[in-house]
């Protein structure tokens, strides 16, 4: 770990892992930025990123899945208004959950509302606060109170692949919330946080935590040399995110290691905590499992999973990773992975895109499938051992 900081992976990180449930590994390491002024605390918040594609939207869908208010086999546009004849509507909602919907995989949004002469278009962005410009994107620059109408009609723009097939997308996640919304009547994150973070007690999972920690809880991530011009800090780092006012499917979930590994935890334990069961095995066992493997598609419904044929130049994962296991990476360099067939949790947070996304020593180290390696390598020897 400490040659990952040395070699500037990271300037921090905390690494988790629980066997059977019981804490095994629990350490912080490094510091906040490189200037080595504040340290890193298991305490502190770091920014999700995709994993709140998981911790976020696939929960609450996992949830309405159950109580029967989502089809997974229905098309988007009986759930998204305004889709109308366009492809998009046409794709179903386990096909956007599987990446295998053949969307787009991303959208320049804020590139997309510049005109040629590099000034916002009109109802995006503005360089004052009013009514209808009341969030705060960075310093002298206020997002538009309709803005998600843009980025619907963008994306109801995309285009989408003749035949269904394997793209890493995120478009749909940002779609999530309108269905959450439609279908249970409140906000994406009142509904997560009425239904599953506070009955559990995961008071850090939140959306804009600068609203309700100090900043030197939460972690930074980039200095933003391209769009916000500023460090990023207590803001999502996700510039689509960033312009869903803070609270995306797709990116904007911030925690700490212990609650984002409690979640997690109640999805290894079946869809029980602490006695509460929050979703059933059923549910779980849908989302978790492969979906169109024999198209060569490794994923599950929202839920990353091990490569199909195990290549280690391109696995975020240990080789030991069972196929019932799943889990999530995210771009600000975290990952989490759960293993029912081995009762493993692994939890690893870092903000590898500080001070810039172009560090990619995150990966050419492999620090997290070699960490992750060396859990089942550890946990081997004690059976060995016991033996």
């Amino acid at each position: 770990m400490i040659n990952a900081i040395q070699e500037r992976a990271f300037p921090g990180c905390v690494v988790y892992a629980s066997h059977r449930g019981n804490p095994i590994l629990l350490k912080s390491y490094g510091y906040k930025t490189y200037d080595s002024l504040d340290a890193v605390y298991t305490s502190d918040l770091f920014d999700m990123a995709s994993v709140t594609k998981v911790m976020a939207s696939t929960l609450a869908l996992m949830k309405l899945y159950e109580d029967g208010l989502i089809d997974l086999d229905e098309p988007l546009k009986n759930y998204v208004d305004g889709l109308g004849w366009r492809k998009i509507g046409k794709v179903t909602l386990r096909q956007c959950l599987a990446h295998q919907a053949g969307l787009q995989s991303w959208i320049k949004f804020y590139e997309e509302i510049r005109r040629n002469n590099g000034r916002y278009k009109g109802h995006t962005i503005s360089d004052s606060r009013s009514e209808d410009y009341p969030y705060k994107v960075a310093e002298g620059m206020f997002l538009h109170r309709e803005f998600y109408k843009r980025i619907k009609k963008y994306i109801k723009a995309a285009p989408v692949n003749r035949e269904p097939h394997y793209v890493y997308s995120g478009l749909f996640f940002y779609l999530v919330p309108e269905i959450v919304q439609r279908l249970t009547r409140r906000p994406f994150e009142v509904y997560l946080q009425e239904v599953f973070y506070q009955p559990m007690g995961l008071s850090t999972l939140t959306f804009n935590p600068a609203e309700k920690f100090a900043l030197d809880r939460i972690v930074p991530t980039e200095i933003d040399s391209f769009f916000r011009y500023e460090p990023i800090h207590g803001r999502v780092h996700d510039e689509g995110a960033i312009l869903m006012k803070g609270i995306s499917g797709n990116a904007g979930l911030f925690g700490t290691v212990e609650d984002v590994a409690s979640l997690w935890q109640m999805w290894l334990n079946n869809g029980s905590l602490n006695g509460v069961e929050y979703l059933k095995p059923s549910t779980i066992d849908v989302f978790t499992s492969y979906q169109y493997a024999n198209k060569g598609n490794r994923r599950g419904l929202g839920f990353d999973k091990p490569l199909l044929e195990y290549d280690s130049l391109i696995s975020s994962v240990a080789k030991s990773a069972s196929f019932e296991s799943y889990g999530h990476t995210g771009y600000t360099g975290t990952l989490v992975w759960a293993d029912p067939a081995n009762d493993l949790l692994f939890v690893f947070l870092s903000n590898r895109v500080y001070p810039t996304r172009e560090s990619k020593a995150i990966y050419q180290l492999n620090v997290r499938p070699d960490i992750h390696q060396a859990l089942y390598d550890y946990l081997a020897a004690i059976i060995e051992n016991c033996d």
